[in-house]
């Protein structure tokens, strides 16, 4: 008997399954993420923002100015709200850190109050950095200011529910102020949990008086906060020159002790920066002094990003700001105006700058 080999063929293959899965899957993933990537939850991204030179900001129409070899640079952060996979990709960033919306943006306030406010702020802090130039090199300045004027109310704050938008103080424990900065600097003097009073005008010019106590900052350990965002009321400034200075929209006071600094390298012969790049960020305020900011250490990654030697920071800020340095760069803490100024005359300058001098 003779058997056929076409009787004992296998069968044919059926094709394997996985593609269909791992294109289900890919499906399954892809309409998940249509979905939910415009989904926002409540954080903001803050990261490295955008870095400028200063000089390049600043002009003094019919001055002579004298530039510098080296170069001074003010630090900005990026803020964005986020998704849940930008929320989990920041988890894996060094340089990025996540901040509840509600630091950035309290209830009932909108964006646009917000980009307002810090519009306004910078104008504030260039006009403060103009005075404190120009009264540091001996020119004739003065200022004058009704009084600090409410922006904004934080809603966990003792003084929420007490203090309203629009408020103008114009005392703190019985000491008259005239501006924004005399009013943060009694605050400043007082320790957490103290009770201090409050008198000013509201909106509709009615007198007020209200004892508050001071809660705790909640991004500077050990400093006292009134819990208010303040701005001077009616802020007039007595300058000799004309001393421009373009924001580039950038928001908030930090750039303030980076104007300064500028001002007066451009208005003094010789070189301030030595021919080093330095950056640099911190308010400036009336008295001279450094206040602290937000973001230092996004702002430390950006310094490091376009090759600053050293950064000067705010004493308040300089701890955070040591964990983003690495080997690349020199943190340099500062408190006034003053220990910016010592810290750059003793750099070694370049030898390009001896060449010029």
């Amino acid at each position: 008997m003779t058997l056929d080999p076409a009787h004992f063929e296998a069968p044919p293959k059926r094709p394997p399954r996985w593609p269909l899965f791992v294109a289900a899957f890919v499906v399954v993933v892809g309409i998940a993420v249509l979905l939910l990537w415009p989904v926002k939850v409540p954080y903001y991204a803050m990261s490295p923002g955008p870095v400028e030179e200063v000089s390049g900001l600043v002009s003094i129409p019919g001055e002579t100015t004298y530039p510098s070899e080296g170069d001074m640079y003010l630090l900005t952060v990026g803020l964005r709200e986020v998704n849940v996979f930008e929320w989990v990709e920041a988890h894996f960033s060094d340089e990025t850190d996540l901040i509840a919306r509600e630091t950035i943006r309290p209830s009932g306030t909108t964006q646009e109050e917000i980009t307002r406010r810090n519009l306004e702020s910078m104008n504030e802090s260039i006009d403060t950095a103009v005075y404190v130039a120009l009264q540091r090199l001996g020119y004739e300045v003065g200022f004058s200011g009704s009084g600090a004027l409410v922006l904004q109310v934080v809603e966990e704050s003792n003084s929420f529910g007490v203090l309203e938008v629009g408020d103008v103080i114009t005392s703190v424990d019985g000491i008259t102020v005239q501006t924004a900065d005399e009013a943060a600097a009694v605050i400043r003097e007082r320790a957490i949990g103290d009770v201090i009073t409050i008198d000013g005008t509201d909106p509709d010019g009615e007198a007020f008086s209200h004892d508050i106590e001071l809660g705790p900052h909640p991004d500077l350990e050990g400093t006292p906060m009134l819990g208010v965002a303040l701005d001077t009321a009616d802020l007039e400034l007595v300058l000799p020159l004309d001393v421009r200075i373009d924001s580039r929209n950038i928001g908030g006071p930090s750039a303030g002790m980076m104007y300064t600094l500028t001002v007066i390298d451009l208005l003094t012969p010789g070189d301030l920066t030595g021919g080093h790049r330095i950056a640099g960020t911190g308010t400036i305020r009336f008295d001279q002094s450094v206040g602290p900011i937000g973001g230092v250490r996004q702002k430390v990654y950006a310094a490091r990003g376009i090759g600053a030697e050293y950064v000067l920071v705010p004493a308040d800020n300089y701890e955070d700001a040591l964990t983003a340095s690495g080997d690349e760069i020199e943190v340099v803490s500062v408190s006034t105006l003053q220990d910016a100024l010592d810290f750059l005359g003793t750099l070694e300058p370049l030898p390009e700058v001896l060449a010029a001098a």
